[in-house]
């Protein structure tokens, strides 16, 4: 494929969240990202799997992507930061990291990536990657689980959490609503805010609709994995198998009630480098991050968010 090929369809209109791979050479996707750069455009944004020689092409996430992701990171940071019996220099070094471009050699060629968000241990003597944390909105499960897989095997963090999020059909496209003021406009979104806002106490993961208009599909799945790495001489293409895997949403309804707080996995040792920690008993005490109440509220609100940016993206005032 010529790198101008690539170029057109990264000039595509793309809806939050679409994730498109496209089969090309590590020098094609340099010379596109060269031209991006150069554009001093935020998205779409490109990486490069080495392995599979595809260039990976996200649009900018939705509202519902980038929340779970800050929220992930930021409840683990919390807890580790409430762990008593800790010197408070010493949790004052864990912090998070998000939109980080890293490059491996993998295989014949290179692999570029870009995480969602990491927890990094930082000392005077460097820093540390411990623990990554990927989300999918729709996103296929290989690509997800390639990614949170580099993280580990390439990247060497000490533990992977995916998360990924299956919103169902939402049928017809909603079609543009037209206003005659501006003022109007304001008025009926705000109305459908509060409308979308109410259905959410009935069915708190969707369907979101306005009559035909389904603005959110209903969840029909949420599921957290968690990925480790198990042999040390793994090369960082390798694909990993998750080391725990937890439904959270099945078909719009919560069933994560008896989901481990740390996912059966998660501990201090996960997010403070060994030699850090005076005891090997605090080593593997958990990072009960995970609550339902938590969950539930973020996920709602970000839900409704990502529906009202669609609502907005369909509003427009008639002009004269």
């Amino acid at each position: 494929m010529a790198h101008s090929e690539l170029l057109e369809i990264v000039r595509r209109p793309l809806s939050p969240d679409t994730h498109l791979e496209v089969p090309a050479t590590r020098s094609e996707y340099e010379r596109v990202q060269e031209i991006l750069e150069g554009e001093d455009a935020k998205f779409p944004t490109l990486q490069y799997d080495g392995f599979r020689k595809v260039v990976i092409i996200f649009a900018a996430p939705s509202p519902l992507h980038g929340d779970m992701v800050g929220q992930v990171l930021s409840k683990i940071s919390d807890q580790v930061k409430l762990m008593p019996g800790m010197d408070a220099n010493i949790k004052g070094c864990l912090f998070s990291s998000s939109d980080r471009r890293n490059t491996r050699i993998t295989g014949d060629t290179s692999t570029t990536r870009t995480w969602d968000g990491a927890l990094v241990y930082q000392t005077d003597e460097g820093k540390t990657l411990m623990v990554a944390v990927e989300v999918g909105v729709s996103q296929t499960y290989e690509s997800l689980r390639a990614a949170i897989s580099f993280s580990v095997c390439a990247l060497r963090c000490r533990v992977g959490i995916a998360m990924c999020i299956n919103e169902g059909d939402r049928g017809t496209a909603p079609t543009i609503r037209y206003y005659a003021t501006l003022e109007e406009e304001r008025a009926a979104i705000g109305e459908i805010e509060h409308d979308l806002d109410s259905q959410l106490q009935a069915h708190p993961f969707g369907p979101l609709r306005i009559a035909e208009d389904i603005w959110f599909g209903e969840v029909t799945s949420v599921v957290f994995e968690t990925y480790r790495l198990e042999d040390n001489s793994s090369p960082p293409e390798t694909l990993l198998n998750p080391t725990q895997s937890f439904t959270i949403v099945e078909n719009g309804r919560f069933v994560g009630g008896e989901v481990p707080p740390n996912l059966a996995e998660i501990t201090l040792g996960d997010c403070i480098p060994t030699h850090v920690l005076s005891s090997n008993n605090i080593e593997v005490t958990p990072v009960n991050f995970f609550r339902q109440d938590w969950f539930e509220q973020t996920f709602r609100f970000s839900m409704l968010e990502t529906a009202m940016g669609r609502v907005v993206d369909k509003s427009r005032v008639q002009r004269a």
